[in-house]
């Protein structure tokens, strides 16, 4: 079994507090705040590291289930949006907007929706995300 992990930390309430966020690779270690997270305040926030996570999945299952279809990608590039949106009770994250881009020689545009289509349900971040609707639009260059 592959283990990963984070940590983070909050210090104060919830609209003048602050708090650190920190991979354990090591990778990347920042700071989020209410103002970064509901706002348009310096830092990170949940989402955002939601949508990097999603990104990065979906762009390696691709590239995986392209390659394993002989038509290896020179590239794919994927954009994610994860919109939170005030609910009844409280927030929520209400869906996830995957735009993928790819260079993929030799694939009809029919095969590379379907490879797409494929990924974006296989890719572990797509499951445990599967409680908002997942939009995907896929680009063949």
């Amino acid at each position: 079994m592959i283990t990963r992990s984070a940590e983070a930390e909050w210090k104060g309430d919830l609209k003048s507090g602050a708090g650190t966020v920190k991979l354990g690779s090591g990778a990347f270690e920042g700071q989020y705040g209410f103002k970064s997270r509901f706002e348009s305040g310096p830092g990170t926030n949940p989402e955002e590291l939601i949508a990097a996570a999603h990104s990065a999945c979906f762009s390696m299952a691709l590239s995986h289930a392209l390659s394993t279809a002989g038509h290896p990608p020179t590239s794919v590039h994927t954009t994610a949006k994860v919109h939170l949106d005030k609910v009844p009770d409280g927030f929520a994250i209400t869906s996830i907007d995957l735009e993928t881009v790819a260079t993929v020689p030799g694939i009809s545009a029919a095969d590379f929706q379907a490879q797409a289509e494929g990924a974006k349900k296989g890719c572990p971040i797509s499951k445990v995300l599967a409680g908002a609707p997942i939009h995907l639009k896929a680009t063949l260059k």
